[in-house]
């Protein structure tokens, strides 16, 4: 035994206990601890059955993560006997293994239950197959096992979808047998005496697996699926074929087939690229210099400035979140608009099951609306969400640093514009800082926190802990023209116009970039958004003046003739009233007189070129970011692209991707770029040392880690 797995007794009543905190993950030893317990308790005389239950808050949350890192990159640790041995040993057990299961059995816990001859929940309980999220397959007889118990089309559904289900879907279904209700230990030991020393080998239960006439419309229905609404990905399909071989092969065949497929997804990029954003999600939230010593300001009470698309959005989060909220607008009849719009929010939700009715008048009642400050000094923090224009902008935080109390956090919902610039008309810039929501709010997982030069960390460590409470991905980021994520976009979508002007089609670069697997192709998304904020932000900065360095001249000539993307039925595309894109012969002739302006004959234009310039430019330009400091890690950027911009998780990031293909080749490429379309190609520095140096941006990250580590160090 170890210290990980403990043993009691109950009687005749063998108890295993998983103590591996925080979520009794499958770490080295835990696996070990339950074979080894369930041996202790085999030649025990005294015991009738065994329970394995979870210590803590929850049963088995999954496999340790890290370990399948160290699978691929040869770096894994000397083993005992495999884990699907261990699962098979308990599962011969000879006398009955009863799991009890609370919180959650995921993945490899859920592996684990399954090999155990029966499962009892509490109701609370959830179970599932999540290994898809992470690019690969159920690895240790999930997709052998999970069909024999709740059938073909529940299996395929589980481990090819990889969301969990609750307690009473898994009794359904047959992967528990009994819900508990009160003490879970002591249902599952008077389950356990009931069973009376009979098992029962999940591996030997065939009539769910039924016969290939009645699996194969099953199956051709499931990768249908997959490939719609997991598009690229390989492991779903993956998980589809391995439950399929658990319909046609014996059970130590499929578990062969399986270890197979699992091997060919654990070494793929996208296993290496998913697991990369698993972990990128937790590292982003670790801010240098700003460890759990810096006190926090309790956010109770928020106000919301504005009741438009965004200020809607953010009292919408908000108010999930159980946080009451003033919303306040300039006038009744856009105030009425902006609670008519939340309240078709909230009500499509309920229509989709997401909640209840109940639930939508709970939230609707957080929300009050106001047209005046009144209430506002009582409020912990405002998030001021108006028209994208400086002096409005530092009109507006004038005013709330006279009615705002002390020690209260004045926010920016700005995309754009300068925080220090926000901040200096008021006599606390301390307080002030960005947080930046990204459309549509309510939705959108993605939330920049833009500090400010003088902003304390107090309020940064506030608000990064406040994106957890809302259900948000927060990333700090620095104070420059489109802190980073927008920053970024600006040349994304340069060279998407830049490929139209010099003769691609805007159809082909939409198609190239999705295909590549961002969510929209670039100018497709600037019709969606609205060719006006961006026409907007550039004549506010200056931006539309002739200068001498190119610049894209397409969607100006669009704006100019009112053509702001869907909002206006045309922009890049004609669209129906149903918002449907058609290609726009408008578009064309605005096109063809920009080329003219600039001096393009017209060029075939593959697909590769198209991604390459446009991932290319949004690759340089992160490095950019990061040499400025604008962006902590590499990382960061990622996760920025991935939540907020629909980059393809499955490609890690613009930065991880770059990784993949090679810095060498990157810089190689960006060159042959700047010499072919001038100076606004030159290689960021940093991708030039670290392409010459043989590194990676994970090898910058890793350095980052190293002097923040060094850092603390020094500081205790």
């Amino acid at each position: 035994m170890n210290d990980l797995v403990q043993t009691s007794k109950d009687g005749d009543i063998g108890i295993l206990t998983v103590n591996n905190p925080p979520v009794n993950a499958l770490s080295p030893g835990v696996p070990e601890g339950i074979l080894a317990g369930v041996e202790q308790f085999e030649n025990d005389d005294t015991v009738k059955a065994i329970v394995l239950i979870g210590g803590g808050r929850t049963f088995i949350a999954g496999a340790d993560i890290r370990e399948f890192g160290k699978m691929t990159s040869g770096g894994d640790r000397k083993r005992g006997p495999g884990f699907n041995i261990i699962l098979n040993r308990i599962e011969s057990a000879t006398k009955p293994v009863i799991a009890a299961i609370h919180g959650t059995a995921l993945g490899g816990g859920l592996e684990t239950a399954m090999a155990c001859h029966y499962r009892v929940a509490v109701p609370s309980a959830q179970v599932g197959q999540p290994e898809v999220k992470l690019g690969i397959i159920p690895g240790a007889a999930g997709t052998q096992r999970l069909p024999r118990l709740a059938g073909v089309g529940k299996a395929v559904d589980m481990c090819a979808g990889g969301d969990p289900i609750s307690a009473a879907e898994a009794l359904k279904h047959g992967i528990i047998d009994r819900l508990v209700e009160g003490d879970l230990l002591q249902g599952a030991i008077a389950f356990a005496r009931e069973k009376n020393g009979a098992t029962r080998r999940t591996r030997d239960l065939n009539d769910k697996l039924v016969d290939e006439k009645t699996n194969a419309p099953i199956l051709a229905a499931a990768r249908d699926t997959a490939r719609k609404r997991q598009r690229n990905l390989i492991a779903p399909l993956a998980a589809i074929d391995a439950v399929e071989a658990a319909t046609k092969l014996p059970f130590d065949q499929g578990l062969e087939r399986e270890r197979e497929l699992f091997q060919q997804c654990l070494f793929s990029d996208q296993s290496k690229a998913l697991i990369h954003v698993f972990f990128g999600e937790r590292e982003v939230a670790k801010i240098p210099g700003i460890g759990k010593d810096v006190a926090q300001i309790p956010v109770n009470k928020v106000a919301v400035i504005g009741a438009g698309t965004m200020g809607g959005g953010i009292a919408m989060v908000f108010a999930n979140a159980g946080i009451p909220v003033l919303m306040k607008e300039t006038d009744q009849a856009a105030l009425d608009r902006g609670l008519a719009t939340i309240k078709k929010n909230y009500a499509n939700s309920v229509k989709k099951g997401r909640f209840t009715q109940q639930q939508m008048d709970e939230r609707i009642a957080r929300i009050q609306p106001t047209l005046s400050y009144d209430g506002f000094g009582e409020r912990d923090m405002v998030v001021e969400a108006v028209f994208e224009g400086m002096a409005l902008k530092k009109q507006i935080f004038g005013e709330l640093d006279k009615v705002m109390k002390q020690g209260a956090i004045l926010a920016s919902n700005t995309s754009t514009l300068n925080i220090d610039e926000i901040a200096s008309v008021t006599s606390r810039p301390e307080m002030v800082i960005g947080t930046h929501f990204f459309s549509p709010a309510n939705v959108m997982r993605l939330l920049e926190i833009v500090r400010g030069k003088a902003t304390s960390k107090e309020v940064i460590a506030t608000c990064m802990a406040l994106s957890k409470k809302i259900a948000k991905v927060g990333v700090l980021v620095g104070n420059c023209r489109g802190f980073v994520g927008n920053r970024m976009f600006h040349p994304y979508r340069r060279e998407a116009q830049f490929l139209v002007e010099e003769g691609a089609t805007v159809e082909a670069v939409d198609h190239a970039l999705y295909n590549y697997g961002m969510a929209m192709g670039p100018l497709a998304t600037g019709d969606l958004a609205g060719l006006d904020v961006g026409w907007r932000i550039r004549k506010e900065f200056g931006d539309t003046r002739n200068t001498s360095i190119r610049q894209p001249l397409i969607e100006d000539r669009l704006c100019e003739a009112g053509h702001y993307g869907q909002k206006t039925s045309s922009g890049w595309y004609k669209y129906d009233e149903n918002r449907k894109p058609e290609h726009s012969a408008v578009a064309d002739e605005i096109i063809e007189q920009a080329r003219k302006q600039a001096g393009f004959t017209p060029r075939s234009i593959g697909a590769d070129e198209i991604v390459e310039r446009i991932i290319y430019a949004l690759v340089n330009e992160g490095a950019r970011i990061l040499e400025e400091g604008l962006a902590l890690r590499a990382v960061d950027i990622d996760i920025i692209y991935i939540n907020g911009y629909g980059f393809p998780a499955y490609r890690g990031g613009p930065m991880w991707y770059a990784d993949t293909v090679g810095l060498k080749k990157v810089y190689q490429r960006i060159q042959d770029f700047e010499k072919q379309h001038g100076s606004l190609w030159a290689p960021a520095p940093l991708l030039k040392r670290l392409a010459e140096e043989g590194k990676t941006f994970a090898d910058f990250d890793k350095q980052v880690g190293q002097s923040a580590a060094s850092a603390t160090e020094a500081r205790s």
